[in-house]
């Protein structure tokens, strides 16, 4: 039963989690947000689209998120228990480390379940629907702008020149025309102003010209006319754009089931095979990681008696940081085929498993100084260290002068 102790607990952990996940999505955001500008800039599309790119890659900063959260979030809960000596009072009525671990670990179990359908269904459509709003932009299928200054293409038979654009693009000025209609016959028009119409056919605009002059000459040039006139109407036929390829074509935008398929699927390339194999053991191993956080995080957050460093909540980060950096340089060998993929996953999973739950250990079983203990002491020493150097370089630095 859930006491006023886990409830407590709970209150502690939960701030620090969603303060980890709302911080680390942004600033995720923010970086890949400049860089989606200027992509979209550069192909010409609408600034809106930027907004639907980024909504499609929080999914995959919310499961890179996580785990950072669930470790802070226990670490600086229990952190504050010890530094407090509310964690003494509470081991000396009879509960145990062990026992005080029941919230952070039904923190893991939702989180886990979370984590797994994010990796494992909501990211495979959310970096579909990215890559195709990449492809929109790059064919210019969103309606990208004419860019001022430049030669625009409209398909294969109408080129397009614009010296300069007013009102987002309603008012255009110093236009020149050249296109090739249907029997062949060239049309070349320059025009003081022109906007752009809609009609009801989708597929075709009308570009109004005013002010201009307009040479028509037949297919075989034998003919040539010249117009001057105030208003000119010009169908414009829109390109056709190609179609974006099928979801599935990547194992990360597959689900889980389909990498399931994909491994037995018998006209599938083995190299294909190895890649779902990988990717599958990995998302598998990022929801089950969850689990061994909350021993990694209490033998981080206790520091030794009469200490308040905090150099163990770093420390945890770097754990973690350097094992999930190995987790997906394991998921690129056995991509390659270098080792089984269930292999390379999990033996780095229960190796660290193992040292998180040796570190919790030593902290809940054993009398004598926590496992950050040497860390906190060589910290220590290494800032007296450089305090001593600073004041040495100073003093140097004055009797120079």
């Amino acid at each position: 039963m859930i006491n006023r102790l886990d409830r407590y607990i709970s209150r502690l952990i939960l701030v620090p989690l969603l303060a980890t996940l709302v911080v680390s999505a942004l600033l995720l955001l923010l970086d890949k947000m400049l860089r989606l500008f200027t992509f979209v800039m550069d192909e010409g599309g609408p600034v809106t689209v930027v907004w639907q790119m980024l909504g499609n890659l929080i999914p995959q900063y919310l499961a890179l998120g996580i785990p950072i959260g669930l470790l802070l979030g226990t670490t600086l809960a229990f952190r504050k228990l010890a530094t407090g000596s509310e964690m003494d009072a509470v081991i000396s009525s009879g509960v145990s480390h062990l026992r005080l671990l029941r919230m952070p670990f039904l923190y893991a179990t939702l989180l886990a379940v979370v984590t797994l359908w994010l990796v494992g269904f909501i990211q495979p459509y959310s970096r579909y629907a990215y890559e195709g709003l990449r492809f929109e932009l790059r064919s210019g299928a969103l309606g990208a702008s004419i860019k001022v200054g430049d030669f625009a293409h409209l398909g294969k038979k109408l080129t397009l020149r614009i010296e300069e654009s007013r009102e987002g693009g309603r008012v255009l000025s110093g236009i020149f025309v050249h296109a090739v209609d249907k029997h062949n016959a060239i049309l070349t028009a320059s025009a003081a102003q022109g906007t752009f119409l809609a009609t009801d056919d989708p597929n075709i605009v009308l570009f109004r010209l005013f002010n201009g002059e307009l040479v028509h000459r037949d297919a075989k040039g034998n003919t040539q006319r010249i117009l001057q006139f105030d208003q000119h109407d010009l169908p414009v036929d829109l390109p056709e754009f190609e179609a974006f390829r099928a979801r599935g074509n990547e194992y990360l935008e597959m689900t889980l089931p389909e990498l399931v398929i994909t491994q037995g699927n018998t006209t599938m390339t083995p190299e294909a095979k190895l890649e779902a194999n990988a990717n599958f053991h990995r998302r598998l191993v990022q929801a089950a990681v969850l689990f061994v956080i909350p021993f990694l995080a209490m033998a981080m957050a206790i520091p030794p008696k009469r200490s308040t460093s905090a150099i163990g909540v770093f420390a945890g980060i770097v754990i973690l940081v350097v094992y999930n950096e190995i987790s997906e340089f394991c998921e690129k060998i056995s991509g390659d085929g270098v080792v089984h993929a269930a292999v390379a996953q999990w033996v780095p999973y229960t190796l660290f498993a193992l040292y998180s739950v040796w570190l919790f250990r030593q902290v809940a079983y054993k009398v004598g100084e926590p496992p950050i203990g040497r860390l906190i002491r060589i910290g220590d020493k290494t800032s007296k260290l450089l305090k001593r150097l600073i004041a040495l370089f100073r003093r140097r630095r004055k009797l120079a002068h």
